[in-house]
């Protein structure tokens, strides 16, 4: 099944005291590019969320925000330094020797550097890593689901644009033959004209009429683009990431087009041909979207 590069999951949960709050969403990307955002006191997380978003996601720009609040917040303690305070006091009372009003408070000593510190209480990362995993795996479920639905859509299209594909390289195939035999016709009439005569070597309008059928023939690109069409179909049934196989065969397809509309010098096979590079472009943009 096809998945999308498109997707978006979300999941929030309050576990054991601490609220946590995942949002996962991408677009289409040549490789796999993740960017997380955590608060900076849970950065040990990034590593081991990477490595589980990169289980499930093999290309795509992808960003994932996640949020962790704790309830009652005792991750940390404040402590005066009393040295540091006692020194900053001296130090303006100090300036009362220029006449100014004594009005030094807690507050004005609070808001000096290193007289107040917090220190952080050790975390239990395998405790926050397997709590804030929970959320991240019933966002990324939803996410996987997202891209996996959009990949369906993207499928049933893709197949109505291989039929297309099909029934413009049938109709050519068909006209074909006809072309030459046209031409040999032109040709015993163009050369009845020049010679205002009815006696016309037969042999040298069929080995003319050769050499055309073998200028205009389309038949190997009418087999290799056959094929390269059997070959994008049973890839989109696949379930590994296959959109850099998906762009290699739609390159190949485009070049047997092209082949077929320089070959062609039937105006019903050249709109054939503008329709076929069509509906393959069509393709070609779609797929810049698939995993």
């Amino acid at each position: 099944m096809l998945k999308s590069m498109t997707g978006f999951g979300r999941a929030e949960e309050l576990i054991e005291n601490y609220h946590i709050s995942v949002q996962i969403k991408s677009v289409n990307h040549r490789f796999a590019d993740f960017n997380i955002r955590l608060p900076r006191y849970y950065s040990f997380l990034e590593d081991k969320l990477r490595k589980d978003a990169m289980t499930a996601i093999s290309r795509g720009k992808v960003e994932i925000n996640i949020s962790i609040e704790q309830k009652e917040d005792t991750d940390y303690e404040v402590s005066l330094n009393h040295a540091v305070a006692t020194s900053y006091l001296k130090a303006l009372r100090s300036l009362g020797e220029l006449n100014l009003p004594d009005d030094v408070t807690i507050s004005t000593l609070a808001k000096f550097n290193d007289v107040l510190n917090i220190t952080y209480k050790e975390v239990d990362e395998t405790f926050i890593y397997q709590i804030v995993s929970t959320v991240f795996q019933k966002a990324l479920n939803g996410f996987m689901q997202m891209r996996r639905e959009e990949g369906a859509r993207l499928e049933k299209n893709l197949e109505e644009h291989l039929s297309s594909i099909l029934n413009e390289v049938n109709a050519i195939e068909a006209r074909s033959p006809e072309t030459v035999k046209e031409y040999q016709q032109r040709l015993t009439e163009r050369i009845m004209d020049v010679l205002s005569d009815t006696s016309v070597d037969e042999s040298r309008i069929l080995t003319e009429a050769a050499i055309y059928a073998d200028k205009v023939a389309v038949d190997e690109e009418i087999v290799r683009l056959r094929s390269h069409t059997a070959a994008f179909s049973a890839a989109i049934k696949s379930n590994q990431p296959i959109g850099k196989k998906l762009d290699f065969i739609v390159q190949e397809m485009n070049r047997e087009a092209n082949t077929i509309g320089s070959k062609a010098s039937d105006l019903s096979i050249a709109g054939r041909v503008v329709e076929l590079k069509a509906t393959i472009e069509k393709i070609r943009e779609q797929i810049q979207n698939i995993e």
